[in-house]
């Protein structure tokens, strides 16, 4: 039986970080172990919260549905997460894909700690300031306690709005191509610094995914089209694209490749040529995508560990320019408001 007409897909918000960590450890370690899947999600434990996306997916996966297609559906799998799952279902085992994702998602929980904690200080400096600046006009009556509140509160509210806002357009990286969806993906992918870890990310998936396919006996040519779902960015699935058509006509891989100018290092071309030239062209893309995975590990840990002390620096010039300059650190108080 088709398991496509059971898939009515809700809208579902991405699990936290540390949730899809544990969710992806249990998965590897129960596939590892040669748990079928329906039986290892019966054993499952995840927080009350997100227990019910796991008995929806076990549901799907009881009336045929592939694990890939039930975890979309049901949530528990974020669209990234489902064709990296499939392509590697299709080499024959998600464990490593899972192991990978486990990983990762625990690297990231931990990144994310570690920023929240280190924002405090720079946090409650910046609140002090807020509240503190506009005190002595309280005290003396030229500031009502409305006006106080408005003037304190104002720039925390639109802080909050503009993390939500970021917040928002992340969250729409993922999904049906739509024009809002491309404009977002162009943003992102030329922001300085993250824009190119991006699309680093994008290239590793795809290349990780088609090692394990062909590393499985998959003909290539069946691979790159399951490869190339793993890839997130329009623009760079445009371009990898372009590979099929060049080796249905008879070209090597290394040389479809040779024109696309997301790889513009030449370390993957160098790789990929060795292990066209040598027959172990699956270890030469494994080798790839981990030292990719490793850039990208790395760039992760900079991020947690120097942007709270950017922001820190910031509040501070921030706070000190203002009680330097006697201007404060809020913005001044519209006239009619005093």
């Amino acid at each position: 039986m088709s398991a496509t007409p059971l898939l009515q897909r809700a809208i579902f918000s991405p699990l936290s970080w540390q949730i899809r960590a544990d969710l992806f450890a249990q998965l590897a370690a129960m596939e590892k172990s040669g748990l079928p899947a329906i039986q290892a999600l019966g054993h499952l434990r995840l927080p009350s919260t997100s227990q019910a996306r796991v008995t929806a997916m076990r549901r799907l996966l009881t009336r045929g549905a592939p694990i890939s297609s039930a975890g979309r559906a049901s949530g528990c799998f974020t669209d990234l997460e489902a064709n990296l799952i499939e392509a590697a279902t299709s080499a024959g085992s998600p464990a490593p894909t899972y192991r990978r994702l486990a990983d990762y998602y625990t690297q990231r929980a931990t990144q994310v700690r570690a920023i929240k904690s280190r924002m405090l200080l720079p946090g409650f400096l910046l609140v002090t300031g807020l509240f503190v600046q506009p005190l002595p006009a309280l005290i003396i009556g030229s500031l009502s306690g409305g006006s106080y509140l408005l003037h304190c509160l104002s720039p925390l509210l639109t802080i909050g709005a503009l993390v939500y806002m970021a917040n928002a357009l992340f969250r729409q990286q993922e999904g049906p191509s739509s024009p809002v969806r491309n404009a977002i993906q162009n943003f992102a992918m030329h922001t300085p610094l993250f824009g190119k870890m991006l699309v680093r990310s994008n290239i590793r998936n795809f290349f990780e995914s088609l090692a394990l396919m062909v590393e499985a006996g998959m003909p290539i040519l069946q691979a790159l089209p399951k490869a190339l779902e793993t890839v997130q960015l329009g623009a760079v699935k445009a371009a990898f694209s372009k590979i099929q058509p060049k080796i249905e006509r008879g070209s090597t891989l290394t040389r479809a490749l040779t024109h696309i100018t997301y790889l513009d290092n030449g370390q993957a071309l160098a790789l990929i040529n060795t292990g066209e030239a040598s027959g172990t062209l699956p270890e030469m893309l494994f080798r790839f995508a981990a030292m990719e995975t490793e850039a990208i590990n790395e760039f992760n840990r900079q991020v947690a560990a120097w942007l709270p002390r950017i922001i820190y620096a910031a509040v501070t010039c921030w706070v000190a320019y203002g009680i330097l300059s006697g201007h404060g650190v809020g913005t001044e108080m519209p006239e009619e408001l005093r």
